[in-house]
């Protein structure tokens, strides 16, 4: 979220690594974006791809990724999730592994605490997800379905 840690990470790993590092956060222009994430798909492009949860949580498509690094945690569960999401993507052929940078005893492991205890109660909440929707005969799927006459 912060532009300010993208830009020491992004210094960062580029001095420890000995590589290029692209960074996209909300102020990169929708040519600069296309740009980059065009060049991070290229064989031979950089490794390295940070975002900003905001700029890069929609309308991507890295399938070049095989790793998703969350540095700097968010309050809300879906915003990380949408983020991550981007690396799922059709098309990807590699497996995904997702990691989460937590320090004991810092606001990182309190949002840690505070997002699975959301996605607790969500699950609590919701169930299973949308296992429901196949188990219903095709009598109740149709009165799910059909137009009300009162709706009219």
């Amino acid at each position: 979220q912060f532009v300010e840690m993208g830009h020491l990470l992004q210094r960062h790993l580029r001095r420890e690594l000995q590589t290029d590092v692209l960074f996209l956060h909300g102020g990169t222009t929708a040519k600069q974006r296309d740009d980059m994430v065009q060049l991070f798909q290229s064989e031979k492009g950089p490794p390295i791809f940070v975002l900003s949860l905001r700029a890069g949580g929609s309308g991507l498509n890295l399938t070049h990724a095989n790793h998703v690094f969350h540095f700097d945690r968010w309050w809300n569960p879906a915003v990380e999730d949408q983020a991550t999401d981007r690396a799922f993507r059709i098309g990807q052929t590699r497996n995904v592994q997702v990691h989460k940078f937590v320090v004991a005893g810092t606001l990182e492991e309190r949002i840690n605490q505070m997002i699975e205890s959301k996605q607790a109660l969500a699950e609590a909440i919701v169930g299973s997800g949308e296992e429901w929707l196949t188990e219903l005969d095709n009598e109740q799927l149709r009165d799910l379905l059909i137009l009300r006459r009162d709706a009219l």
